[in-house]
């Protein structure tokens, strides 16, 4: 089946300054190209790996920042630097592979740091500026492998990703009342670059994912295009009265 391409741009976005995890490649990054399309002041692209973020320096409107979402202190001198935003969009993600006796407790804290305190730090240094201009959105990353689905060798990774829909709808509740808005995408797997080097492994469960996504249900993965355009919907006016909300996009595999 063939997958829609992005629209051509319609503005959606105009006069926001939005702010992007994991920018350098994958969803982030065709999310930071979606929002720049759609007329965003301003971008800023966040993630650890420099030279892969380097592509995305032509681009009109972003502001390229390396650091690791591990850094709290970083991320709340980032902060600090910018002065107001009105999208936080937290991509990044790490994927262990294993059962919880293939854990290590070192994997284990490695997880619930990358994939939720990342959250907790963006969350807690942007929050405030939000509030105080009455308005923001905050989109957060799951998985359909959390509280959607069990998933072969993805303990901890689902278990760190069930957290993540907890921790929007904990946001969102606290917050409604304050113009701030808080909802958690769940994507089945999307063709990325780091989920096409994991499906190459032929003991890793991916590669059977994508037949079951390819010979039973939808036909193909999803494409990044399409996850971005779900965070373009969450991020504009048009989204306007979801919040706490668990948005799956899955081509049928949580079904």
């Amino acid at each position: 089946m063939a997958s829609p391409t992005g629209n051509k741009g319609l503005g959606r976005l105009r006069g926001k300054r939005c702010l992007v995890t994991a920018a350098a490649q994958g969803i982030g990054r065709t999310t930071v190209e979606t929002f720049l399309r759609e007329g965003a002041d301003l971008v800023v692209a966040v993630d650890f790996n420099g030279e892969k973020l380097k592509k995305l320096q032509s681009l009109p409107g972003v502001d390229l920042r390396v650091i690791d979402v591990r850094d709290g202190p970083a991320i709340r001198k980032l902060s600090q630097q910018l002065d107001t935003i009105d999208v936080l969009f937290n991509c990044a993600g790490y994927v262990h592979a294993g059962n919880i006796l293939e854990t290590t407790e070192e994997r284990w804290d490695y997880s619930f740091d990358v994939n939720v305190k990342s959250m907790y730090y963006f969350i807690t240094a942007f929050l405030p500026k939000m509030i105080a201009k009455g308005k923001g959105s905050i989109i957060n990353m799951s998985s359909a492998a959390s509280t959607l689905r069990g998933i072969e060798a993805r303990c901890v990774y689902g278990a760190s990703k069930a957290a993540v829909i907890g921790l929007t709808k904990g946001v969102a509740r606290d917050f409604v009342r304050l113009g701030i808005r808080c909802n958690v995408i769940c994507p089945s797997p999307v063709a990325t670059p780091s989920f096409s080097e994991r499906a190459a492994d032929l003991s890793d469960s991916d590669k059977d994912h994508i037949e079951y996504l390819e010979t039973k249900l939808i036909g193909r993965l999803a494409t990044t295009q399409e996850v971005a355009n779900l965070c373009l919907y969450l991020a504009s006016d048009e989204s306007s009265y979801h919040t706490g909300n668990v948005f799956t996009i899955d081509g049928g595999f949580t079904l």
